[in-house]
C-alpha cells in the first residue's frame, strides 16, 4: 500500500501543477512592418466596444495593457503611431479520466478483464472554460493589423478580485512579451 501511496502522490502534484499551467501564447505579425518606428499608442474603441466581456473585465484588461506599454517606453497619445484593440474567446474543455487502477484478480495494476474490486475508480469527467485574449496592434497610419498576440487559458472562476486581476496581468504581460517580434527577452 505505501509503494501505491509513493507513486501515486507524485503523480497527483504532476496532474494538479500542469492543471494550473501558465497562459500559452502564439503571435503573428507582418513582416515588412517597421516596429522600432512605433513610439506612441493609443485604444482603438470601436475594437475594444466589441469585445464580449464585462466592462470590468476590459477595464482591468487595458490597465494591464497601459502598465505593460508604459514599462516597455511606450506613450499614449491622441496622434499615436499605433491602436491596440482587445477581443476574446472561450470554449467549453471536458476532460474524462479512466481508472482502472486497482486490486483486481490479477494483483495490482490494469486489466483489461477487470471485474471490479473495492478499488475500481471508474470515469472521472470535470468541464472548464479556456478562454483566448487577443492583443491586436494597428499601424494608425494605415489601420493595418501589424501584429497579433493570443493568449490561451483559464481564470478558473476567481472570485478574489486580487486574484484576478493578477490572473488578467499575467495573461498580458506574458502575451506582450513576444512584441515586437524578432527580439530577444533574457
Amino acid at each position: 500500500m505505501k509503494k501505491i501511496r509513493f507513486l501515486v502522490v507524485p503523480i497527483l502534484v504532476l496532474l494538479f501543477a500542469s492543471s494550473c499551467t501558465s497562459v500559452r501564447v502564439l503571435s503573428d505579425y507582418d513582416k515588412e512592418a517597421n516596429f522600432n518606428s512605433f513610439k506612441t499608442y493609443a485604444f482603438y474603441k470601436t475594437g475594444i466596444d466589441k469585445a464580449q466581456i464585462s466592462d470590468l473585465d476590459k477595464k482591468r484588461i487595458l490597465h494591464a495593457i497601459d502598465d505593460e506599454m508604459s514599462s516597455r517606453g511606450f506613450v499614449k497619445s491622441e496622434n499615436p503611431d499605433i491602436l491596440l484593440s482587445i477581443f476574446t474567446k472561450e470554449k467549453q474543455q471536458v476532460d474524462v479520466y479512466n481508472n482502472y487502477w486497482g486490486a483486481g484478480y490479477y494483483g495490482w495494476g490494469w486489466s483489461p478483464f477487470y471485474w471490479g474490486s473495492p478499488y475500481y475508480g471508474g470515469n472521472n469527467v470535470s468541464t472548464r472554460t479556456e478562454g483566448s485574449l487577443y492583443i491586436d496592434i494597428i499601424d494608425a497610419k494605415n489601420k493595418e493589423l501589424v501584429w497579433q498576440g493570443r493568449g490561451i487559458g483559464t481564470l478558473n472562476n476567481i472570485r478574489n478580485m486580487e486574484k484576478k486581476e493578477a490572473r488578467i496581468k499575467e495573461f498580458v504581460s506574458e502575451i506582450l512579451e513576444a512584441y515586437p517580434p524578432g527580439t530577444v527577452v533574457n
